[in-house]
């Protein structure tokens, strides 16, 4: 079972901290760069018609497209990729993109889970960070969504923006857990180069939280979402038992996935792959029935070892030693002693029967723990 991610790069509004691959959407190739995507999924998958277990459309701002534009893009999803009720697929929204037509050419295409790119219910937080959005939006997306049949729904909130605090970061939990959803996301303000944000900063001129701010506001995040019965089944995921995101959870699993669109990345059979992110530098080789393959790397045993350390440890159940057993034939206790040895005297990771997982502690320094298993088997 394999799953495919598909790239829509169109945003009709970019915001402050976004580092994704996306244009602004106003003057853009959109129906050549649809067709072209077209003709890359059926160039990839003509010779292999599994079933995908998920399909997930993101960007850039997949809701962007028209209506006439997204019956395109759903009608080649359904020409190419093999997929039944069972798949998981899913598309991002904007809050406010997603008029009563979309979501009916949305429901009868087959999609059933939605993501809404929320982050704050904070109209002040929303203007400060560039997004196009309301509160007020929210609402009504989500009151529509439910409207159209879609049950599987989860939204995104953003901690340790500029100028928030706790407080308003735990109202935006509450009024998140009014809607009644599934499956939240909660994410720290990363700033990334080449954004607005990081330009601000660069000058002196972002007031963020801090380290103790954002710590806290995880925290909370983590006991709020616990309180109202979500269990916490990755770093950043919480959902209703039953409704996990099975999409990331290929990422996490170091599953293969298919990556189609601009700037997207694959790992097919044991290749990690990227393609080419500017859209003429992308559209260019298909029109010649060529693949737009940027690089292309051959995983060794060594990095897929490594991989499947990192990547499955954000997951609160961990790393199975077993499973790792079954795709390696290695023990991951014996390869990776030195760092489970160190990280579980200082309380960071904590091995119990079958699973390598992060403490409550370890969950909060997450990153240093993932970044001591990488290039450590080669030695």
């Amino acid at each position: 079972m394999k799953s495919a991610y598909i790239h829509i790069p169109f945003c009709h509004h970019i915001c402050h901290y976004c580092d994704f691959n996306k244009v602004f959407m106003k003057g853009q190739p959109v129906d050549d760069y649809l067709d072209a995507l077209a003709k890359e999924m059926e160039l990839t998958v003509q010779s292999d018609r599994d079933m995908l277990d998920t399909i997930f459309v993101g960007g850039g701002t997949p809701t962007a497209l028209d209506e006439r534009q997204l019956g395109k893009l759903v009608q080649s999803v359904q020409n190419q990729l093999n997929f039944n009720r069972e798949t998981e697929y899913t598309f991002e929204a904007n809050p406010g993109d997603l008029s009563k037509e979309k979501l009916a050419i949305l429901k009868d295409a087959g999609v059933n889970r939605l993501s809404f790119g929320v982050q704050t219910f904070n109209d002040e937080l929303l203007k400060k960070i560039g997004r196009s959005h309301r509160a007020k939006d929210v609402f009504e997306s989500i009151e529509n969504a439910k409207a159209a049949g879609f049950e599987n729904i989860s939204i995104d909130l953003i901690y340790s923006l500029p100028g928030q605090t706790k407080d308003d970061f735990i109202e935006s939990i509450q009024t998140a857990f009014s809607l009644g959803l599934v499956h939240y996301s909660g994410y720290s303000l990363i700033i990334e180069p080449k954004t607005v944000f990081y330009n601000l900063m660069q000058k002196g001129k972002l007031a963020i939280p801090g380290e103790d701010a954002e710590a806290e506001m995880y925290e909370t995040l983590m006991d709020q979402m616990q309180k109202h019965g979500l269990h916490q089944y990755e770093i950043s995921n919480f959902a209703v038992p039953g409704y996990e995101s099975r999409h990331n959870l290929t990422y996490w699993n170091n599953e293969e996935y298919y990556g189609f669109g601009a700037g997207a990345h694959s790992y097919v059979k044991g290749m990690r792959q990227s393609n080419y992110g500017p859209l003429k530098k992308y559209m260019e080789p298909i029109s010649r029935g060529e693949l737009p393959i940027m690089d292309a790397h051959k995983t060794t045993l060594e990095e897929q070892m490594e991989e499947e350390m990192f990547l499955g440890l954000r997951k609160t159940k961990g790393v199975s030693v077993r499973r790792f057993e079954e795709k390696f034939s290695r023990d991951p206790l014996q390869i990776f002693s030195e760092q489970l040895d160190d990280w579980t005297k200082k309380g960071l990771l904590k091995t119990d029967n079958d699973n390598i997982s992060l403490t409550r502690q370890g969950r909060l320094l997450g990153n240093e723990v993932f970044q001591s298993f990488i290039g450590v088997s080669n030695h």
